[in-house]
């Protein structure tokens, strides 16, 4: 049975913060690792990368959590940038993990503190950059 709460790896919060910070990455994924009960980073974006780099970045069949750090431009001229969390989910990954993914969220996204708009996918239009730009805006 899915075990709730896994840990949160260092590595996981460090990088955030350098996304946060430092702008140092455009995104960060996340996966978990049954065998140590914790969330670790999966891969990470460079800061010049894309939404579309990232949405490729994500795998078609198993769950993932991700921040990505969405700048925008406001309507009185205004540089902005907003940090989402997407719980991503698609369709053909397995039962087990979308119920191990789904009870470990909130302790994850606890421990990223700064995040301002959270995002759940379960198929590429439920996060199109279209819906992103919408809810920064």
């Amino acid at each position: 049975m899915a075990t709730t709460g896994m840990g949160v790896s260092d590595e996981c919060l460090s990088l955030f913060q350098e996304l946060k910070r430092k702008k140092a990455h455009r995104y960060i994924v996340f996966k978990i690792d049954e065998k140590s009960k914790k969330v670790l980073v999966d891969k990470t974006g460079g800061a010049a990368e894309s939404y579309d780099d990232f949405t490729a970045s994500l795998p078609d069949n198993d769950c993932r959590y991700a921040v990505f750090d969405f700048d925008y431009v406001t309507v009185d001229n205004c540089q902005k940038s907003k940090i989402f969390f997407i719980a991503w989910s698609p369709d053909k990954s397995r039962i087990r993990a979308k119920i191990l993914y789904a009870t470990s969220k909130d302790r994850l996204r606890r421990e990223l503190d700064g995040v301002h708009y959270e995002v759940q996918a379960t198929d590429p239009t439920e996060m199109d950059i279209h819906v992103i730009r919408e809810r920064a805006t």
